[in-house]
């Protein structure tokens, strides 16, 4: 009796330990959700042109890592437009052409989430990396017109509540208000091109396969996903028979 206790308490302890590493994998496959690489390079950027004098030479390597993905997503232009300014030198129009390029990454990231709008588990990372861009541009908005810097937060924050919840287990669900999600991006996006001079916010071209958002759909790790039940069941299994069958060789 004893025997049958520990395999038990063996098992439960090897069953508590897989079910949560879908959890760690999914934190680490998704990065951060309230950090945006952009927006973290950006920050980098910064730091070298606000040197006596202006690190420009280091702001160009500091620039280089995101270059690939900034041409992945949203076509050469933008990233082109921050060389050529940090090339000749010139702080604030290399600053300006980075503020733009990251609007431009908030569009992209807030017109992905209308491309799939029922995807709860997406689209609230997807929004989270938005407003992440958003902080590192807030401080120009805040010092220029803190109202609209309060306006554009109120609508992040009645965008999430948009997405509505999938609740669990049929508890605290809400309905997605795709109608009303769509109104507050539009009054992020009034706000961003009067106060950055945008007339538009179109995100540019894609590569073949690939599109707005894609870096997030191609993977799911949450325990939502019944297919990532599969490993965690055969890892179950395979552990049982172990210790199952060290526990009948002790007996024997």
């Amino acid at each position: 009796m004893k025997q049958v206790k520990r395999f038990i308490s063996a098992l439960f302890v090897c069953v508590l330990a897989i079910t949560l590493l879908p959890l760690s994998a999914g934190a680490y496959s998704y990065g951060n959700p309230n950090e945006e690489a952009v927006a973290e390079n950006y920050k980098q950027v910064v730091a070298k042109l606000n040197q006596n004098p202006p690190d420009f030479k280091g702001a160009e390597q500091a620039f280089q890592p995101i270059k690939e993905e900034l041409d992945m997503h949203m076509g050469p232009e933008p990233a082109k437009a921050i060389q050529d300014r940090l090339a000749s030198e010139d702080k604030e129009a290399a600053l300006e052409a980075y503020h733009k390029t990251l609007i431009l990454n908030i569009a992209r990231r807030m017109e992905s989430v209308e491309k799939d709008f029922k995807n709860y588990e997406q689209n609230k990372i997807l929004l989270a990396k938005a407003r992440a861009t958003y902080d590192a541009l807030s401080p120009i908005v805040k010092e220029k017109n803190p109202q609209e810097d309060g306006k554009v937060r109120a609508a992040y924050d009645e965008a999430l509540a948009a997405l509505g919840n999938p609740g669990l287990f049929g508890v605290g669900v809400k309905e997605p208000d795709q109608a009303k999600y769509t109104a507050k991006k539009n009054e992020i996006f009034d706000v961003l091109k009067q106060e950055f001079d945008m007339d538009s916010l179109d995100v540019g071209h894609f590569k073949p396969g690939e599109g707005p958002g894609n870096s997030t759909k191609k993977q799911s790790t949450g325990l939502s996903d019944p297919k990532n039940w599969i490993p965690l069941v055969a890892i179950v299994v395979v552990l049982g028979f172990i210790v199952f069958r060290t526990m009948r060789k002790r007996r024997a």
